[in-house]
């Protein structure tokens, strides 16, 4: 179930959030929102593949 909801989530992410590579931004460049959607990308996707 919890494995389900995070499959969901990435696909949701993946079409409503930027992506951050595709746009070249230099993570340590980063604004705080750049990288706090790095890291929500970073942690659904995380959990998504376990």
């Amino acid at each position: 179930m919890k494995k389900t909801v995070f499959k969901l989530l990435a696909k949701l992410n993946k079409k409503i959030l930027p992506s951050l590579t595709k746009e070249k931004v230099d993570l340590s460049k980063a604004s705080k929102l750049q990288m706090a959607v790095f890291a929500y990308k970073l942690w659904v996707t995380k959990n998504s593949l376990d």
